[in-house]
């Protein structure tokens, strides 16, 4: 369990820095040293190494300035690392230092500090990283996006050099306006915000068995989507691209629910 908890938390702090962080490299530290600490005083080094590899190899595979390499399967492993480790591993009896003077309490009884990390790897994971794999699975199926749009002009294209009584080309000349290269990432500014805060409400509902109101907030996003989607014409992109990237935000979010709630009954 905790080495499904210190990977999680590895890689969602990896990407939380590369999103917000002005130098990187502090913040890559900061989150070094906080893991640091956690494994030493929970007698946990050993799984705190592996969330530091896992989180090296995420940053590496899944880019947030251009497309994965290798798509959305590095997301895949970790998934699969995750459930291995809370299923096979399950929860340690002896905790280190921490579990001297560890003591947090529920309702539903005494939360253990192994499921604490795993619930907020899991947590700090939904926040960023979870955007980094649907944008991977919007790649790899070459989905509409909202901002690609064709970056071409009225001007035609020559070959032939400027005269001499020409005005000389200032630097506003040599590229157009419409020529200019659109990011197509810019089209997902707001799902950064709204794709978190629907994973965040996903997974607790779900550990909360509060299933009527999943159910009513998952029919509500398509009832709000409907006008979007209904002008889509033939083509139908822009409901592939609802649906893709739906989907697999409530497929992340569910599985991070499945693998929390199993850890809490293990």
């Amino acid at each position: 369990m905790i080495v499904a908890g210190f990977a999680l938390l590895a890689v969602g702090a990896a990407d939380l820095v590369r999103q917000f962080a002005p130098r990187r490299w502090i913040g890559y530290l900061t989150v070094a040293v906080i893991l640091l600490l956690l494994g030493s005083v929970s007698d946990a080094l050993w799984p705190m190494i592996a969330g530091l590899a896992a989180g090296a190899l995420w940053v590496w595979s899944m880019p947030s300035e251009r497309r994965a390499p290798l798509g959305f399967w590095p997301a895949v492993l970790l998934g699969v690392l995750a459930v291995a480790a809370v299923v096979w591993l399950g929860p340690r009896d002896e905790t280190g230092l921490i579990g001297d003077v560890w003591a947090l309490r529920s309702p539903f009884g005494e939360i253990p500090f192994d499921l604490v990390v795993l619930s907020l790897g899991m947590g700090v994971f939904l926040l960023e990283s979870a955007n980094l794999v649907v944008r991977a699975a919007l790649d790899g199926e070459h989905t509409w996006r909202p901002s690609e749009a064709p970056a071409t002009t009225d001007a035609p294209m020559t070959t032939e050099a400027p005269t001499t009584t020409e005005a000389p080309m200032t630097t506003g000349d040599l590229v157009p306006e419409a020529a200019t290269p659109v990011d197509p990432r810019s089209g997902f500014k707001g799902g950064r915000l709204i794709g978190p805060l629907e994973r965040i409400l996903v997974l607790i509902l779900t550990l909360a068995a509060a299933y009527p109101l999943l159910a009513a907030m998952l029919a509500a996003k398509g009832i709000v989507r409907f006008p979007e989607i209904s002008r889509d014409g033939e083509t139908g992109a822009r409901a592939e691209y609802f649906l893709v990237g739906s989907l697999v935000s409530w497929v992340i979010a569910l599985g991070g629910a499945f693998v929390v709630w199993w850890a809490a009954h293990s």
